[in-house]
């Protein structure tokens, strides 16, 4: 390691009072609590605050992690979308039990879902990709992602032939292999920074058909 740069080990910032969580804070669905911080996340304008870590593993438990932007939320749980042919849709539909993270560090916040996946409903798949760029459309057709390819002019070869194709048309369908996955939480854990590192975790989670709210030592 270079001796002018600091240690990993001796880098420490003490996160400053930017207020409590408390169980009196919540909202009374972890939806509700959830829309509340997307939108101070949106007000303190971080950068892409629906980039969220999207953690999977294959049936032998070998777990992969990848960032994956965040397309639609409800009481129903989170949507995402992606080659279903890829190593996170394999993953997902082999083995449908993922965790998310939202890594809001610029306000010293973190929201952590864990929780089953399924495919969301072609129609909605479909009325998605209808408001991609034509770009990232020709693109969905054009990528084997996440398979071994020999150099960058493979994909490059992969995207002219895919535009090629469809030519000047604008009416680019959404493959048969790419689509939803919605993320139905068994738990959302809200993490609100404290200083001494004695932070703030309050998490819902579901019991039967209700939830409850539970505080985890930071």
């Amino acid at each position: 390691m270079d001796p002018d740069q600091p240690s990993p080990a001796a880098m420490r910032r003490d996160y400053t009072e930017r207020g409590a969580l408390l169980e009196t804070d919540l909202a009374a669905t972890w939806s509700e609590q959830f829309a509340r911080w997307f939108a101070d996340a949106l007000e303190y304008a971080l950068p892409e605050p629906n980039a969220m870590i999207v953690a999977t593993a294959d049936p032998g438990g070998r777990p992969s992690a990848r960032t994956v932007l965040l397309k639609d939320f409800d009481e129903r749980g989170f949507v995402f979308f992606t080659n279903y042919t890829s190593r996170k849709g394999v993953e997902a539909l082999t083995n449908p039990q993922l965790s998310l993270v939202f890594p809001w560090f610029g306000m010293q916040r973190q929201v952590i879902v864990g929780g089953s996946v399924a495919k969301v409903d072609r129609a909605e798949t479909e009325a998605y990709f209808a408001t991609r760029p034509r770009g990232s459309r020709l693109g969905a057709w054009a990528s084997p992602q996440s398979t071994v390819v020999p150099d960058r002019a493979a994909i490059d070869a992969g995207l002219a032939a895919v535009t090629e194709h469809f030519g000047t048309d604008d009416e680019v369908p959404a493959p048969p292999h790419w689509g939803g996955l919605r993320v139905t939480p068994e738990t959302v854990e809200f993490w609100q920074g404290r200083s001494n590192r004695m932070h703030d975790r309050l998490r819902y989670r579901r019991v039967g058909e209700g939830w409850i709210v539970e505080r985890l030592a930071p």
